[in-house]
C-alpha cells in the first residue's frame, strides 16, 4: 500500500483521457511526479500542460503500448529521469464490438495489442525496477493497477474480442498479485473493473490503425458500436469518481476495484453457472428488450418456403 503519495512517481498509460487523465489530476494535486503516456499526441500535449499548471513534474511521451520496443525505451527513460515508479497504472485500452467470428485478424491484433499486451508490457518493464527499489529500501512501497472491465468478469454478446482481452487482463492481474505475494510485501497489485463510465472508449476508432479504418464494418459491428457508445455515454458514474476509487484502493491495498458494485450480481450468476456446469445464463435477463433488439437486427432470416 502507498499511504503518502507526495513526491512519489506515477506512470499512467492512456493518460490523455478517461481514467488515466483523472488519475493524473489526482496525482498532481497530491504532489506526485507524473509520467503521462498516450498514443494521441494532441490530447497528450493538453494533459501535459494541465498537469504542469497544477505544479507537477511531468514526463510526457507518445507511446504505442502494444510495442515492446517503445515500452522498453519508455521504462529506461523513466528510470533515468525519476527512478523506479511507485505507482504504475496500465490503463490504455480500446473498445471493439461485433459478432466474434466477424472480427478480422487485424482487429484481433489491435485490440489484444493495446488491451492485453499493453498491460503485459507495463508489468514486464516496470515490475523488475520496482522490485529492485524495494530490495534496496525496506521502507519503499509500490503498487501496480491494471485496467480491465466488468467485461473481464462477465460475457456480453456482440463484444467478443473486447471480452477476451479483458478476461485476460483479469487473469494477468490476479497472477501478478499472487506472484508478488511470493517475493515481496512491498509491492501491491489491483485490477480495475469498471462498468459503463463516460471515458471516450466508445470512440476508440479515433486511434484505430489506418489498416483497420480501410475495412468496411459489418452489421453487427455497427450495431454493437452504437449500443456501446450509447451505454458508455449514458453512464452516471464519472471517470473522476472511479479515479478516486483507484487511489483509495492503492492506499488500502485493495485488489478488486469496481465502479458499479451493484453489477457484481451478474458475476455471481456466471460463477454459479460454472460451479453447477450449467449452460451460460441469459446476460439480458434484467433487460430482455436489449436481447430482442439485437436479435431483430442481427438474426439471419430463413429462406422463404417453397409453395406446395
Amino acid at each position: 500500500m502507498i499511504e503518502n503519495f507526495a513526491g512519489k512517481t506515477a506512470v499512467l498509460t492512456g493518460a490523455a483521457s478517461g481514467f488515466g487523465l483523472e488519475c493524473a489530476r489526482i496525482g498532481a494535486r497530491l504532489g506526485m511526479r507524473l509520467v503521462l503516456v498516450d498514443v494521441q499526441a494532441d490530447a497528450l500535449a493538453q494533459a501535459e500542460a494541465e498537469m504542469r499548471s497544477l505544479g507537477a513534474q511531468v514526463l510526457a511521451r507518445r507511446v504505442d503500448v502494444s510495442s515492446a520496443d517503445e515500452m522498453d525505451a519508455l521504462s529506461a527513460e523513466v528510470l533515468a529521469r525519476f527512478g523506479a515508479p511507485h505507482l504504475v497504472f496500465n490503463n490504455a485500452g480500446v473498445g471493439a464490438a461485433g459478432l466474434i467470428w466477424e472480427a478480422s485478424a487485424r482487429e484481433w491484433d489491435w485490440v489484444l495489442g493495446v488491451n492485453l499486451r499493453g498491460v503485459a508490457h507495463g508489468v514486464r518493464v516496470f515490475t523488475p525496477m520496482m522490485l529492485e527499489a524495494a530490495r534496496r529500501d525496506a521502507a519503499w512501497r509500490g503498487h501496480i493497477v491494471n485496467t480491465a472491465s466488468m467485461a473481464g468478469l462477465v460475457v456480453t454478446p456482440n463484444l467478443g474480442v473486447y471480452n477476451v482481452s479483458k478476461h485476460a487482463v483479469v487473469a494477468l492481474s490476479e497472477t501478478l498479485y499472487q506472484d508478488l505475494q511470493l517475493v515481496t510485501s512491498q509491492i501491491g497489485a489491483s485490477v480495475l473493473c469498471p462498468y459503463f463510465v463516460p471515458t471516450g472508449i466508445g470512440r476508440s476508432e479515433r486511434n484505430r490503425p489506418d489498416a483497420l479504418n480501410g475495412l468496411s464494418a459489418t452489421r453487427s459491428q455497427e450495431v454493437g458500436a452504437q449500443m456501446l457508445d450509447k451505454a458508455v455515454a449514458g453512464g452516471k458514474v464519472t471517470a473522476g469518481e472511479v479515479a478516486a476509487k483507484v487511489f483509495d484502493a492503492v492506499a488500502a491495498n485493495q485488489f478488486y476495484i469496481y465502479s458499479h458494485p451493484q453489477a457484481i450480481g451478474a458475476v455471481q450468476a456466471r460463477m454459479e453457472d460454472i460451479l453447477r456446469a450449467r449452460n451460460p445464463g441469459d446476460p439480458f435477463a434484467a433487460r430482455p428488450q436489449l436481447r430482442e433488439q439485437l436479435q431483430e437486427q442481427l438474426r439471419v432470416a430463413p429462406p422463404p418456403r417453397e409453395a406446395a
